[in-house]
């Protein structure tokens, strides 16, 4: 395989790897938000949740951030 094929499988999985936790960090707060709205008493706890959440969805995205980085430059061709 050539250096081309490798940068491709790289971007696809960063470009993936990135598009589900941005759709989960979306769904989180966009509800979060609205719990805030209707019971500012529990905002504190809410927002704690939250940003617990967000956290474990943005690890997702570390994660094909690596396997990125390995198939560039771990796994392309011999020379």
């Amino acid at each position: 395989m050539n250096q081309q094929a490798f940068e491709f499988a790289a971007a696809l999985a960063i470009g993936f790897g990135a598009i589900g936790p941005g759709i989960g960090v979306g769904l989180i707060a966009g509800p979060a938000l609205a719990a805030m709205g209707r019971n500012p008493e529990a905002a504190g706890i809410v927002r704690t949740n939250m940003i617990l959440a967000i956290v474990f969805a943005e690890a997702i995205s570390i994660y094909a951030l690596v396997v990125a980085l390995i198939i560039l430059f771990v796994t392309g061709p011999v020379r």
